[in-house]
């Protein structure tokens, strides 16, 4: 992070109602007085404002004026970053935003690198860096469940829990390193049970905590599901129902669907991807056959499929040898057309008869029950959905993964009276992994390496 004043656009770039333009520093009031021109009988300059207090006024550059806004003045320590803040409401709009943004960086501002505002935040320590990223998280939440969890995230859940069981190695630390002093005092029996004991729980706790890896990265990446099925059995229908809306073109001529169609959808709280495919057949024409080469290329990238089969026709042999090469793969079959007589027979196909769900994509039968089953499919962690509280990243996965093989080699060393100045080595670097999640063990290549990962403004 390089010091300074910064300032950078907060909102999404384009056309919208307002535009907000973000200026952290210790000359951000500074700077906006230089650019600032209140309005009204009572008006007074920023730099004599009250924190906390909005302006009506506009800005004019080069003697020109900009724009008509609102200018905000939070002044330090009470503000995100912990810095004297001030952000100015303009017009929305790419260019009268820009001339705003401009007007800051020609009076004394330079341009927020990404993340730079929430990382001065970390710096300042109003928030740690377990609580940095959920910010990101909280961004990019694709549905409540997820900006739920990043919320969590984001007021602490997480960190409080790491803290304790860091304050708990570090205690533990102490005390050996205490004998290690006074090494004509050997640790009794009873105090190297109970030291054992402490590691234990800690070591569980680290286990719970990596058992939320997959829920995690579910819920901040989702997962992909194709929905395969020979041509007409309804695969574009189901893809509609799955979004509430029209996205595939849906036609009772078998072979409409010649690429793959992408879009996310909210089931049960999870983002799932789903991916409509072209129907597998022989294909009849060279556009057919590259839309089949594209649907046996999302099949091997699908993390979970739906088979949709026509339930009002006789299995295929085409059917048959898809069910056999599913068995090994995540899976639900999906008989459509349930609404109209029945014809088909799975008999000995499915390994798994629990795999299968029933629906119309006609009226929409059955529908809720295809979304439990993707649920139940996709959500195989230690907590449910609804009872969920933390989850970890693949960052916090790869240093709890560390603090999990030193906290067992050093009950391993603690069980066989290896020396304790071992035990403390090992001790030490577990207690260092646990704080790498909170960032109180970091390094600059680190932080630099997470928030770049941010938007401009945040």
């Amino acid at each position: 992070m390089l010091p300074g004043t910064i300032a950078a656009i907060a909102t999404p770039l384009g056309e919208g109602g307002i535009a907000i333009i973000r200026i952290s520093g210790p000359d951000a009031i500074h700077v906006t007085d230089q650019i600032f021109r209140p309005a009204g009988s009572n008006h007074r300059r920023l730099s004599i404002a009250l924190s906390h207090t909005v302006h009506y006024g506009h800005i004019v550059h080069d003697s020109q004026l900009v724009d008509e806004v609102l200018v905000t003045v939070l002044r330090a320590p009470r503000t995100f970053t912990r810095e004297d803040t001030v952000e100015i409401s303009c017009h929305g709009g790419v260019l009268i935003s820009r001339q705003v943004l401009n007007a800051t960086l020609a009076v004394g501002a330079r341009l927020a690198e990404p993340g730079e505002f929430t990382q001065r935040a970390f710096i300042h320590g109003r928030i740690d860096l377990a609580q940095a990223e959920a910010v990101a998280d909280l961004i990019h939440s694709r549905t409540e469940l997820a900006a739920r969890v990043a919320q969590d995230q984001l007021a602490g859940k997480l960190s409080k829990r790491i803290q304790r069981l860091r304050d708990d190695l570090m205690h533990t630390l102490a005390h050996i390193e205490a004998h290690i002093d006074f090494p004509d005092e050997d640790i009794s029996p009873d105090t190297r049970t109970t030291l054992t004991q402490r590691l234990e729980a800690g070591l569980q706790f680290i286990e719970e905590l990596l058992q939320t890896a997959r829920e995690g990265q579910i819920l901040r990446r989702g997962i992909r599901a194709a929905i395969i099925g020979r041509p007409n059995v309804g695969k574009s229908s189901l893809l509609n129902q799955l979004l509430g809306h029209d996205r595939a073109i849906v036609s009772p001529v078998a072979g409409t669907t010649r690429d793959t169609i992408e879009e996310t959808a909210n089931v049960r709280g999870i983002p799932v991807v789903f991916i409509d495919t072209a129907g597998l057949r022989n294909a009849g024409d060279a556009v057919e056959e590259q839309g089949i080469r594209r649907t046996h290329a999302a099949l091997d990238r699908a993390e979970l499929i739906l088979h949709v089969l026509d339930a009002s026709a006789p299995l295929t042999s085409e059917d048959i040898d898809l069910l056999r090469q599913l068995k090994e793969r995540p899976h639900i079959v999906v008989l459509n057309k349930s609404d109209l007589p029945r014809a088909l027979d799975l008999c000995d196909s499915l390994n798994d008869p629990s795999s299968v769900v029933e629906l119309s994509c006609a009226n929409g039968t059955g529908l809720e029950t295809l979304k439990d089953a993707i649920q139940k499919r996709v959500w195989k962690g230690v907590n449910t959905p609804e009872n969920i509280e933390v989850t970890i990243n693949a960052r916090h996965q790869e240093v709890l993964r560390r603090a999990r093989e030193s906290t067992r080699n050093t009950l391993q060393a603690l069980r066989t009276d290896l020396p304790l100045e071992l035990v403390a080595i090992d001790l030490r670097m577990a207690a260092d992994a646990v704080g790498e999640v909170v960032g109180k063990t970091t390094t600059e290549d680190l932080l630099n390496s997470i928030f770049r990962q941010f938007c401009l403004g945040k």
